[in-house]
């Protein structure tokens, strides 16, 4: 039996902060039926897709703020999307600002979610590593205030079964850090969707700003390689409301090679056929955990530093 998935990485063009949920959803249903075309299983969107990346700017006013938040998914504005997935028969995942409520208290995180063919969300993924500041810091072109926005994920780095397969999530600034993948492979993960929204201007040191595509691709083909997986990395691109986000999703095979990538800054689908079978090229040879790894030698991985 074929455990090949289609995958379409749905890189996004630059959302304004007028443009409407309506206007977004209709250039993710305008990719998806793309995929469509392209006998595509699982379509991947970005970080935040629904919004522009809201954190560059500090607001006081929580209302002002929870103007970019979802409050259920899907809703009014992204009934269309889930419809048409249902009608294509296309599993999606995306990533959004969720507010919600816990045990009596408000929450929010910066969230993904992937759906299976039927629409149905199967998994939510809460991102675990904020980056950014909290207070004001006007000196700085934009700001970066996921971590004034947003509460750090709850949710453990694990997949979901879906497409015949071992499915699971990342966020942006999870992609530069080993244990989102090891702790993925660890448990068992086939695929790892990442979403991201990333300057190509890094204000607290601007000399690695010719590096910023580099290192993206970097960091997520390491993962791939080494814990054997494939990596979906779907990011916003161009110039959003005069800041420049890097573009290059691209889809990375277990062995860390890039099998596709986008080559504009704007709405743009890539696509590829990702047998999660290959996973075993790494897992029974070169990074054979069972065999090779030794667990009681890093006590320091798990430890508070």
């Amino acid at each position: 039996m074929s455990r090949t998935i289609v995958v379409g990485a749905a890189q996004m063009g630059p959302i304004t902060r007028a443009d409407s949920r309506a206007a977004v959803v209709g250039r993710m249903i305008a990719l998806l039926e793309q995929a469509a075309r392209r006998g595509c299983d699982l379509v991947v969107y970005p970080e935040l897709t629904l919004t522009t990346f809201f954190p560059r700017w500090f607001m006081e006013d929580q209302a002002e703020v929870d103007a970019f938040f979802e409050t259920e998914m899907p809703n009014e504005a992204t009934a269309p999307l889930f419809r048409r997935v249902r009608e294509l028969g296309i599993a999606i995942s995306f990533g959004y600002a969720e507010k919600t409520v816990v045990d009596g208290r408000v929450r929010r995180f910066n969230t993904a979610i992937l759906t299976d063919k039927a629409g149905e969300i199967v998994h939510r993924y809460h991102k675990v590593h904020l980056p950014g500041h909290t207070d004001n810091e006007p000196w700085r072109p934009f700001q970066h205030l996921e971590k004034r926005y947003f509460e750090p994920g709850d949710t453990l780095f694990a997949p979901a079964d879906c497409l015949g397969g071992k499915i699971g999530m990342a966020i942006c600034n999870d992609r530069r850090w080993p244990e989102t993948y090891r702790e993925h492979a660890l448990r068992g993960t086939e695929m790892v969707l990442i979403g991201y929204n990333t300057p190509h201007h890094y204000p607290l040191a601007p000399e690695h700003d010719h590096l910023q595509c580099f290192h993206n691709h970097l960091a997520m083909q390491a993962g791939a390689y080494a814990n054997g997986m494939w990596v979906v990395g779907v990011g916003k691109a161009g110039n959003e409301e005069n800041c420049l986000l890097i573009g290059q999703s691209c889809i990375i095979a277990p062995t860390g090679e890039i099998v596709a990538m986008a080559s504009t800054l704007d709405d743009e689908l890539v696509t590829h056929d990702c047998d999660l079978d290959r996973c075993t090229e790494i897992r029974e040879n070169i990074f054979n955990f069972a065999k090779h790894r030794r667990p009681e030698m890093y006590p320091l991985l798990s430890a508070k530093v």
